[in-house]
């Protein structure tokens, strides 16, 4: 598809018809120039370039993630004797004598995570060497968790995105059922699954690296002085973008004092308002708060943007289902109430035309507007997301025409993978049609690979009880919760009441206690 005259002017800042939309400081923490930048889409291409990554790294190497496995083959298709991920890891020390590894993994993924529970407490063979570091982050609010899904390599070369290190995560762009090499540890199959992960070099990939520092620090209190840039770019992997800023932006929960980040929250806002045409939005939840107010004014308008929205069928677990679900469906209920003018799409991706059969799990993080701007990273389009867990997504903004291209195509490489047609139908049917929607619809077979509209059954339209708890926006603070508990059994009046008595209690406390100089220890 060729990109129309008019869109490649709106994507260029340099034609001034937009004002910038990425801003240090609010949305996102700092941008930086990558040399290269590669989209990778399912992880048999990441662990790919993983894998040859991790050969060539001779001083560092950060894992980041919320689970961590060291039973993965990051090369299934090598079949049977293709080495673990602890197994590799372990052989890159032994003959690296400079390599430091260091992986830290959320403190609760042994309970919580899919991973083997027991090496991650109380270790495992391969990491008994001097220059492995496995920790875990205990540094977090209550109810939070470590979301962050990094690697770096000798501070020269980043993998960012929705991909843990873990069992359950490995599939191709083909998602063929009952694939062998899909599998869990005890040899029982695993479902399809979809997800996306970026590499970058350059300024970019050190501004990651700052990330996975300054998580490293705070949670194991060790300062990791920075390495010299190498050339660390993975033989023969593909490269989507050149020269482009990056904007780094972060979920940071406030804990002990200290104020929480919420760049991505931010960034959320900003990017759903700032478009124009379309909105290509791949998520594992749908859930958050604040997609209501912000899409019911994206929607209102007549000649808003086109919105599609590519997720999995049914959360998994049952509480997940009946929390994250039914929020999920609350919110398209209302949504569909305000698309009066019909350009609002929600799809699941499945691989024999069945909706609830054939669904393949969509673990993806991903936005991408107006072919302007394309973002992936860890964190979900939930509550949690935005104020509560701990996360990393990166932005790539098309300062020129070339740039712009290179995201549709980004867009378009997923559309045909979803409905199992050639790239080449795609842009050719985007080129004609003009239109994100019309473009599917006319590909859309509705059997086989397809995407199948999401059916969302009549329903409430408040929250679904639990979500305060389960998917809270920020931290949990229990005389917060108190107040509100007090609040709505008793009335305003009554909490009044409480605070006065607080407030007169803190007075004569300060009275009873003596002065005292000097600093606070």
């Amino acid at each position: 598809m060729r990109v129309r005259k008019d869109a490649l002017q709106q994507a260029a800042p340099a034609g001034g018809l937009h004002r910038p939309i990425l801003a240090p400081g609010r949305n996102c923490r700092q941008i930086a120039t990558a040399h290269r930048a590669s989209f990778l889409v399912d992880a048999e291409s990441y662990f790919g370039a993983l894998e040859k990554a991790l050969r060539g790294a001779t001083r560092s190497v950060f894992i980041v993630g919320w689970d961590f496995d060291a039973r993965i083959q990051l090369r299934p298709q090598d079949g049977p004797d293709a080495p673990t991920l602890g197994a590799m890891l372990r052989h890159l020390v032994e003959n690296q004598p400079d390599l430091e590894i260091r992986i830290l993994v959320w403190s609760l993924a042994a309970v919580h995570a899919p991973g083997a529970s027991i090496p991650l407490v109380f270790g495992a063979e391969w990491e008994e060497h001097p220059r492995i570091h496995l920790r875990l982050d205990t540094h977090h609010p209550i109810q939070a968790a470590h979301h962050q899904k990094i690697v770096i390599i000798d501070d020269s070369l980043a993998f960012v995105g929705g991909m843990d290190l873990t069992i359950g995560r490995w599939d191709t762009p083909q998602h063929v059922r009952d694939d062998p090499r899909r599998h869990w540890p005890d040899g029982s199959p695993c479902s399809p699954v979809h997800d996306l992960q970026m590499a970058l070099d350059g300024p970019a990939a050190r501004a990651v690296a700052r990330v996975a520092r300054d998580r490293w620090r705070r949670a194991v209190g060790e300062e990791v002085p920075f390495m010299e840039v190498e050339e660390r770019w993975p033989e023969n992997l593909a490269v989507d973008f050149t020269e482009v800023p990056v904007a780094i932006a972060r979920t940071v929960p406030g804990l002990g004092g200290r104020r929480g980040v919420e760049e991505i929250a931010a960034l959320t806002d900003d990017l759903l308002c700032a478009a124009e045409r379309s909105i290509y939005i791949e998520a594992q939840y749908f859930t958050a708060r604040r997609l209501r107010k912000i899409l019911r004014q994206v929607l209102s308008p007549p000649d808003g943007p086109e919105i599609v929205v590519v997720c999995t069928r049914h959360a998994n677990g049952i509480i997940e289902r009946f929390i994250m679900g039914a929020n999920r469906e609350r919110l398209l209920r209302s949504l569909k109430r305000w698309d009066r003018h019909g350009r609002l799409r929600v799809y699941c991706p499945v691989l024999d035309g069945l909706e609830d059969d054939g669904a393949m799990l969509v673990h993806a993080k991903l936005m991408i507007a107006d072919d302007r701007f394309l973002r992936i990273g860890s964190a979900n389009l939930n509550n949690r997301s935005m104020g509560l867990d701990t996360e990393c997504d990166v932005v790539i903004e098309a300062d020129r025409a070339q740039t712009g291209e290179a995201i549709a195509l980004c867009r378009d490489r997923l559309i045909a993978e979803h409905l199992g047609v050639e790239l080449a139908q795609v842009r050719e049917t985007m080129q004609r049609e003009g239109s994100l929607i019309r473009t599917i619809e006319k590909l859309n077979s509705r059997s086989g690979r397809c995407l199948c509209p999401l059916t969302i059954d009549p329903g409430p339209r408040h929250s679904f009880p639990g979500t305060r708890l389960l998917d809270p926006e920020r931290p949990f603070r229990v005389m917060e919760w108190l107040r509100a508990f007090w609040r709505s059994s008793f009335g305003q009046e009554a909490v009044s009441d409480a605070r006065d008595r607080d407030r007169n209690a803190s007075e004569r406390t300060s009275r009873m206690l003596p002065m005292k100089s000097g600093r606070r220890k």
